[in-house]
């Protein structure tokens, strides 16, 4: 048996007694080795948050970042964050990016509907046309005017592709940039983790809904008993083969324990109905990094290439050996590259997608 194999027979034996793959917490020991035992994960403080409404009332956690030495901000990075996790994810991301000065930059990091601490939403607005409306109304309020770059790591990168179609004046006259991390324009169950797992027909994921909707408690329960497996499984499908921090692992954990089950119910439609290929064109305007790792077993490294191929200005990026949360795996690697892109994006060269990575 394969690597996806053993990773998805692990989570599928999570599933079958507890809803998914994508819960409770295990201290792992601490080793003398790990570089990331001191790092603050998750815990850097913001200059400013706030909750917008989203158009149907739901309440959207908004936190901004200055640049570092005070300076004027050049131009705003929307970070749009994946399925399950929350904001958290970009943790190395909002560090670094705020120290830049080359240029300056405002960040914009938010949490999805019925993730992390933003407010809880149904199932019948659990979609990417609905996310796209949120991220709108969030550009909206706290970014209304100057150049923007939007970066999404999975699902985010789904909804930046979904305002796209669904807003391109937007892109058109402001986004100079974009950034797609880990993610799809479609065919996800095609290539990635097999479709049944990814349709709203699997027993699992309807049981799933059922025991989340009639006994939460009960969920919740089973999914904290499952213990080490469950660890091992988001191990396995969140980072590559390569060794990686247990702090890195634990604190993967603990963004997707914030995340009860019925959640990760809700949007398995979406996920796989997912196809914008088409909106793609939108993104005709903006200078475009494409940034995925060769080891990611959620959305493949061929995934990246289709968009690329859709999209033949943009730089194509392989993180070798990385796995889906590539941001946190090799976080120097996708900084830089983002810094590269908001730099270019700030000179201001013009309409079009011009090979811009070309003369980085």
């Amino acid at each position: 048996m394969n690597r996806l194999g053993k990773v998805i027979a692990a989570a599928a034996g999570v599933a079958a007694v507890g809803g998914a793959a994508l819960a409770v917490r295990e201290v792992s020991r601490r080793r003398p080795d790990d570089p990331y035992a001191d790092e603050p994960l998750g815990q850097l403080p913001p200059t400013r948050t706030s909750t917008v409404a989203a158009a149907d009332g739901t309440a959207l956690s908004v936190e901004e970042i200055d640049p570092e030495d005070g300076g004027k901000p050049d131009l705003t990075a929307v970070l749009v964050h994946g399925f399950a996790v929350s904001r958290l994810s970009w943790h190395f991301q909002r560090r670094d990016l705020a120290r830049l000065t080359d240029p300056r930059v405002r960040l914009v990091l938010y949490d999805h509907r019925s993730h992390g601490r933003s407010g809880r939403a149904d199932i019948t607005t659990s979609s990417i046309d609905q996310l796209a409306g949120d991220l709108d109304e969030v550009v909206r309020a706290v970014a209304p005017d100057g150049p923007l770059v939007l970066i999404g790591h999975s699902m985010g990168g789904m909804v930046v592709m979904g305002l796209a179609e669904r807003n391109p004046e937007l892109f058109a006259e402001r986004v100079r940039g974009v950034a797609l991390i880990g993610t799809s324009a479609g065919e996800v169950g095609k290539r990635g983790l097999p479709r049944p797992l990814l349709s709203k027909h699997n027993p699992v994921t309807r049981l799933v809904g059922q025991l989340a909707e009639w006994q939460p408690g009960l969920v919740e329960l089973i999914r904290a008993a499952a213990g080490q497996l469950t660890r091992q499984a988001v191990r396995g499908i969140g980072f590559g083969s390569t060794g990686i921090s247990p702090s890195l692992v634990d604190f993967l954990v603990d963004m997707l324990n914030v995340t009860p089950v019925r959640v990760l119910a809700d949007f398995i439609e979406t996920l796989g109905d997912h196809n914008r290929y088409a909106a793609l064109a939108g993104l005709k305007h903006s200078h475009v990094l494409v940034l995925s790792g060769d080891e990611d077993l959620m959305t493949p490294f061929s995934h990246a290439e289709r968009i690329n191929a859709e999209l033949p200005d943009a730089h194509l990026v392989r993180a070798r050996g990385a796995g889906h949360m590539v941001m946190l795996e090799q976080p120097d690697l996708v900084t830089e590259h983002l810094a590269t892109l908001l730099r270019e994006c700030a000179r201001g060269l013009g309409s079009g997608r011009k090979r811009w990575w070309r003369r980085a």
